[in-house]
């Protein structure tokens, strides 16, 4: 009598290890990159953080209609959504977060004395191309081959 092997798939095998440092630093990006919007993106409610109407360029206040103030609760809006989508999809979240990266630097580099905060964004913009290639070799993993 013939019997039909079967194979059992384990946790360890279905998902990556969490030894693994290249899973490690993906799940450390995923985390921050969703906290750190949400956080920020809710201060632009409160300016408990920072005055954030201050780092609003002169000629985006002038584009933008309403006060400075009104353009950062849109801008809170976004944050709070892109930190949502880095948690749910961080393939295309990570790209979401480095595109607003890219835009705030723009708006940085263009008011004097804060470039080095747009140099700070810029390794931000950095690390969150980082999780979505490490997102994308994550998730081509655990795809059925």
């Amino acid at each position: 009598m013939s019997s039909a092997t079967t194979t059992t798939t384990t946790a360890t095998t279905r998902r990556p290890v969490f030894t693994d440092p290249g899973y490690q630093a993906f799940v450390i990006l995923r985390t921050g990159f969703t906290v750190a919007p949400i956080l920020f993106g809710l201060d632009k409610f409160t300016n408990l953080l920072v005055d954030w109407p201050a780092y609003l360029a002169p000629w985006i206040d002038d584009v933008v209609p309403g006060s400075a103030q009104a353009a950062m609760y849109a801008v809170g809006v976004i944050e709070i959504v892109a930190g949502i989508v880095v948690g749910l999809a961080p393939r295309f979240g990570g790209w979401l977060v480095a595109g607003w990266l890219a835009g705030i630097i723009v708006n940085l580099l263009s008011i004097p004395d804060h470039y080095d905060i747009a140099l700070r964004d810029f390794g931000l913009l950095l690390g969150a191309v980082a999780l979505a290639r490490l997102a994308q070799r994550h998730h081509s993993e655990r795809q059925p081959r």
